[in-house]
């Protein structure tokens, strides 16, 4: 009697198990460089209290966001004019190490502080100041593998609010939004393989893409948007894309070949459609307009934050290849989000973190808390049955979401 009692225990969490899917988050915007998570199982409705905390910590002033890699968390901050970048037991908040560099917290017009998110690519880990600093760091234990200064180094001009897009790799490259069209690196010594020019850069991250058999990125400039090819740096196309205090901070979004920009300070988002050395619009409007927090693309529709700061800001679902907007709900300030499982992951600019169906047919919440208090700005991270949040002054909070 025992055994049958014992199995019919087992089954129903063994069936749970096999419907979850738990993954890493390496780098700013996931895997996939599209701010979507493959991760399936974890727990989308929460008590009225919210989800279980884990731990907390505190991490310093910034706006960087989290990498969560083979059971370590990373992100960034400022204390004292002072960056450090920080490795966590993503199981327990446990700090592994730290490493901290001078780097002037610079509050113009906000809070200052670190805008950049580690990217993590096996047993390194490798970050950007809003100065220019990069380094590669061993993951596990920090000390440093290479670092350059890249602002110094190769002249580039820092933009008026710094280098803010995070690292990417690709293959044996390291691409920052750094100079007129980014600037490849060597990963493993640093080296520079290539750059173009040193005017001032966009804040957007580098997103790869394939084109016709060349392997690309996709990238705001300060005043265009172009597409690079990787392994020779050369321009492939451009677009005129030049927005007051030239703040050109959302990735785009791409499929095939369509490109979604868009930004904010009541500019526009606009499809762009590629072709050999062009891209032409689609359709261009001002329902999507993206000051940082980069849109996810889910079935044919486009979810985001459209509008600058306060009440005016809006969650809206966009049809990607109409421009047709779908719905909206007002008042969500300068949220940031991604999305897993058919569900966005919303963190409110007011510390709520909210569960929304990622559905074309109307706002639906799934869930909502209260997680943080102070200026949320930061894209929440799910990884492995968790979800990583911060604010501006550096608390941290990881919650538990597994599935049960």
């Amino acid at each position: 009697m025992l055994r049958p009692l014992i199995l019919s225990l087992l089954v129903p969490n063994l069936l749970i198990l096999s419907r979850s899917k738990a993954e890493d988050w390496p780098r700013w915007r996931g895997p996939s460089a599209n701010g979507i998570s493959s991760e399936t199982g974890w727990k989308a409705q929460w008590p009225p209290e919210g989800p279980r905390r884990v731990w907390s910590a505190k991490v310093g002033i910034g706006f960087s966001s989290f990498s969560v890699s083979a059971g370590r968390a990373f992100t960034m901050g400022n204390h004292n004019n002072q960056d450090s970048v920080f490795c966590f037991d993503a199981a327990t908040g446990r700090q592994f190490w730290k490493h901290t560099y001078d780097c002037l917290l610079d509050p113009r017009y906000y809070d200052g502080g670190t805008s950049a998110t580690p990217t993590v690519d096996g047993a390194r880990v490798f970050s950007l100041s809003r100065k220019g600093h990069l380094f590669a760091l061993n993951a596990s234990d920090g000390t440093v593998i290479w670092q350059r200064n890249l602002a110094k180094e190769l002249g580039a001009e820092i933009p008026e609010w710094g280098f803010a897009g995070s690292p990417l790799v690709d293959g044996d490259l390291l691409i920052v939004n750094v100079g007129d069209a980014a600037t490849a690196l060597e990963k493993d010594s640093g080296r520079t393989r290539w750059t173009n020019g040193k005017g001032p850069s966009g804040y957007s991250s580098a997103t790869p893409f394939d084109r016709q058999g060349k392997h690309c990125v996709a990238l705001a400039t300060h005043a265009q948007i172009v597409g690079v090819e990787v392994l020779s740096g050369r321009r492939l196309w451009s677009h005129p894309w030049k927005t007051e205090y030239d703040i050109n901070a959302a990735d785009p979004v791409i499929q095939g070949d369509l490109v979604f920009v868009s930004s904010g300070y009541n500019h526009a988002g606009a499809l762009l459609r590629l072709t050999d050395a062009t891209a032409t619009v689609v359709w261009e409007n001002k329902l999507l307009r993206s000051q940082f927090s980069s849109p996810v693309l889910i079935d044919g529709n486009l979810y985001g934050v459209d509008g600058n700061a306060g009440p005016e800001c809006a969650l809206k679902c966009v049809e990607w290849t109409t421009g047709r907007l779908r719905w909206e709900k007002k008042g969500v300030g300068m949220a940031s989000l991604m999305a897993a499982a058919g569900n966005l992951i919303v963190q409110l600019e007011k510390g709520q973190l909210l569960i929304v169906a990622a559905s074309p047919a109307a706002y639906q919440e799934v869930s909502r808390a209260q997680v943080l208090g102070g200026k949320c700005w930061t894209q929440p991270v799910l990884a492995n049955q968790r979800i990583y949040c911060r604010n501006s002054i550096g608390d941290v909070v990881c919650l538990d979401v597994a599935g049960r």
